[in-house]
Parts: structure tokens; sequence; C-alpha cells
């Protein structure tokens, strides 16, 4: 049969070097779930693989596309699926890694195709306050509500979305989605790490990322600020910076932060929804 080994872990825990490791050892190549690799205005502040790890194993989905072009779930799939398919014609494992649960969820079972978004209830949705989405959510989809980042407008409104189109809450689609059979067997390896060691190297790694030029690489991209992509940790803590309207150190504490918010997201979610082998990252 043939394998899919998936890397998983939080943010700096050290899943490319591992990856590549191994993809080095197995003689095959990486399919990255990054969702924010895929572009290619970005590089420092989404850590993509250095240009050493890029030549020594071959690499899919990094710096793939524009930000002016987003690349949603569904396609990623179906994308990903195809070169998986096309590697697994002459060898017998293939390489996953990334931290975006949501697209390796995608890769490994499929993704619940819902229904097109209705223009004139988005427009209303969107008017509305976000205390009052929490509310609405909390009444129709109850179970939704109580795991969802009730921070989150974007994901609060896309359940509303589906609730009222559909009159099913939004947790009752998804979960009517049968997981889709995959041609080859999901091998998950997660990489844990001291929430401690964890937090330091999250640190360190926003401290190079300073000196490599993150700052320039944002002013790069100012220009695209108002799309989605660029509303990431290292970028969004950034824009007030170029306004003239906080400091760098203020904005670096504040990434550093919110990056460890994020892996802490991550941490939950592997843990809920990954069974297989745990690797100690300390080790690696």
């Amino acid at each position: 049969m043939k394998r899919l080994v998936v890397v998983v872990g939080p943010t700096a825990v050290g899943k490319t070097a591992y990856a590549v490791r191994i993809a080095r050892e197995m003689g095959t190549e990486i399919v990255s779930c990054d969702s924010r690799q895929f572009y290619s205005e970005l590089d420092i502040g989404v850590a993509r693989p250095s240009t050493d790890e890029l030549h020594t194993v071959r690499h899919h989905f990094i710096a793939c596309r524009s930000v002016t072009t987003p690349y949603n779930i569904y396609d990623y799939a179906e994308d990903a699926l195809q070169v998986i398919e096309r590697l697994m014609a002459d060898r017998d494992v293939v390489v996953a890694v990334g931290g975006s649960g949501l697209y390796i969820d995608a890769l490994c079972s499929g993704v619940a195709r819902l229904p097109d978004p209705d223009p004139e209830l988005r427009s209303e949705l969107q008017q509305m306050p976000l205390e009052e989405k929490q509310s609405r959510l909390r009444l129709l989809d109850p179970e939704y509500y109580a795991r969802v980042d009730l921070r989150n407008p974007v994901r609060l409104q896309r359940a509303l979305e589906v609730c009222l189109m559909t009159g099913r809450p939004y947790s009752q689609v998804l979960a009517a989605q049968q997981a889709k059979q995959r041609p080859f067997e999901v091998e998950m390896r997660q990489l844990v790490l001291e929430p401690n060691a964890l937090r330091e190297r999250i640190d360190r790694r926003v401290d190079l990322m300073m000196t490599h030029g993150l700052v320039d690489e944002v002013r790069s991209v100012e220009h695209y600020r108002h799309l989605n992509t660029l509303r990431t940790v290292g970028y969004r803590e950034l824009f007030p910076v170029l306004d003239g309207l906080d400091t760098v150190e203020h904005a670096v504490a504040q990434i550093k932060l919110n990056t460890w918010h994020y892996a802490k997201k991550q941490m939950t979610w592997f843990k809920k929804k990954c069974i297989g082998q745990t690797v100690d990252a300390s080790r690696c």
C-alpha cells in the first residue's frame, strides 16, 4: 500500500527540517500543507523553507502563486492529490508537512463542499456587529459555537451563512460529509515540544526574521494589506509601524505573543485530530 507520511506540529517546532531529513532518507519529495507558504511574495514572515532545504528535497506548493490569486482549500486538496498520485506512480511514500490543520485535514480526509454564499446575505452579515454574530451562532449551532474562535469574524460569518442557507447547524453539515477514501495510507507524525522550550524557539525565530529583513518584506507587500492573506501574524502587526502608529519594539513583542497564541491553537487542534506517532522535537 502506498503511504503518505504527514508531519504536523505547531509553528517553530521544527517540522521543515524534520520533513526534509525523512524525505531524503526515503528518497521522496515533499508536499507542503502550509496555507501561507503558497504565495511567492511571502518568504521571511511565513518561514518558507531555506534555499538549501528546497535544493536538498523537491517541495511542491511553495511560492507557487501570487497573493493576488487566492488559493481556496477545495482547489488545494484537488491539486495536491493529483501531485501525490503522480509522485506515487514510481515510489511508495510521499511526505506532507504543514501546520495548517484544515489543509492537512482536507488532504487526508476530504473537505466539505459548502454552498456558495448568497451576496445579499453576505452583505447583511458583514454589517452585523461581532457580538450579534456570536449570539446568533449560539442559537443556531451551539455545538460549533462551543469550539470556534469567537473573535474570528470570518469563521463566524461562514458558519452563519451555511446555517441560514441550509436550515441546518453548520456542525451537522460538516459532519454529514463522509471522509473520502484515499488511495494511500496516512501515517501521522506529530512533533511535540515542552511549552516553555517552544515559546523560546518562537521568540528566537521572530528575532531572526527581523534580522533577515521582515520589515522590508512587509513594506514590499504593503499595497496588498487589504487582502485576507496579509491579515496574518508577522505582517498585520508591522503595518501600523509603517504608518507611524506603533514602534518596532512593540510590534515585535506582539508578533511573538500572537505566534505563541497561534501555536497553542495548533497544539489543541493536532491533539484532537491527529492519531499517530509523536516525535520529540528536542531530539530531532
